[in-house]
């Protein structure tokens, strides 16, 4: 594995083959060299170096095997569409390097038979990108009653839920209602609170609860303006340890798009150089909460491959 033996789990990645849908009426769709238009500009979606859009579990699997990550939790975003089909594909096909969650169009009213279609499927995971339900016309709580009859069947079922929530406490009360009802439900939320908007502590604070775990998902983004070795990310992860325990607390990179600005390997050995946290609680938060948390009962062993330029 790395020098440091550490078994390095990616809690948040994402996969597609093409992008191709709208939010809140904007449309996003994969163009060429790593391109893609996204609500209303023409954003860097991914490497320049894939050149047909195609952003694929084979490709993300030599990122991997390269930077020594044994596993990865593939989430879904609104923005990518939804992924099903070929997420399930992935998982039936390399089922010891990912765990992929299906995905519910929430935005609209009929999703809990969906939601049923996914489990009894066999999806292990289901994600909300929450903060997408809050849109210009209208609100989707996600304590309404299709969603909570969704994640009755969810923790019934034992599936998890990934979920992106609104900056700060926006969601926070309902999210705490959740727990409350579902007090087995396993969940996992995005984006280390969205760490660099205000407020952001409110939703570490709900890993306070034993079935709540908190991953880091997009932090090399939100700490862009920084960049690299994102000292302030690293102040923010001990901070958030104060305030759960860095036993709640699981890194992920936010693959592919955080990697047009940095290599795959960099998203996570800010963390592993940094004197800012010892040994034991780096190998926590870099894969050994996340093994537990989703059952990685056998994650693969990788060398290290020198480069070329050492």
């Amino acid at each position: 594995m790395t020098d440091k033996q550490i078994t390095i789990i990616d809690a948040h990645a994402h996969l597609w083959l093409w992008q191709d849908t709208e939010v809140n009426g904007q449309k996003i769709q994969t163009l060429e060299n790593g391109k893609s238009l996204f609500m209303g500009e023409v954003r860097q979606m991914l490497p320049p170096f894939i050149i047909d859009g195609r952003n694929t579990a084979e490709i993300f699997l030599s990122n991997m095997d390269y930077a020594q990550v044994s596993a990865a939790v593939i989430t879904q975003e609104y923005i990518d569409g939804l992924q099903n089909d070929y997420l399930w594909e992935t998982e039936q096909k390399y089922p010891n390097r990912f765990l992929c969650c299906g995905m519910v169009d929430a935005r609209q009213p009929g999703y809990f038979e969906h939601a049923e279609i996914l489990v009894n499927q066999g999806f292990k995971a289901i994600k909300l990108p929450a903060e997408r339900l809050i849109m210009s016309d209208r609100r989707v709580w996600l304590t309404c009653d299709e969603m909570m009859r969704m994640f009755r069947l969810m923790e019934k079922n034992d599936v998890l839920f990934s979920v992106d929530l609104a900056p700060g406490a926006e969601q926070v009360s309902e999210m705490e209602e959740i727990i409350s009802e579902c007090p087995d439900l396993r969940i996992a939320i995005g984006h280390f609170g969205l760490v660099t908007r205000p407020g952001w502590q409110q939703q570490i604070k709900l890993a306070r609860h034993p079935n709540v775990m908190i991953e880091s998902g997009g932090i090399t983004w939100l700490f862009n303006d920084e960049f690299y070795p994102f000292k302030g990310a690293v102040w923010a992860i001990r901070e958030a340890a104060s305030l759960a325990g860095i036993e709640k607390l699981m890194w992920g990179s936010d693959y592919p798009r955080t990697i047009t600005a940095i290599t795959y390997r960099m998203s996570y050995d800010f963390v592993l150089k940094s004197n800012l946290l010892n040994e034991e609680e780096k190998t926590l938060f870099l894969g050994g909460n996340a093994r537990k948390f989703y059952r990685f009962e056998n994650p693969v062993c990788l060398p290290y491959i020198k480069n070329m330029s050492e």
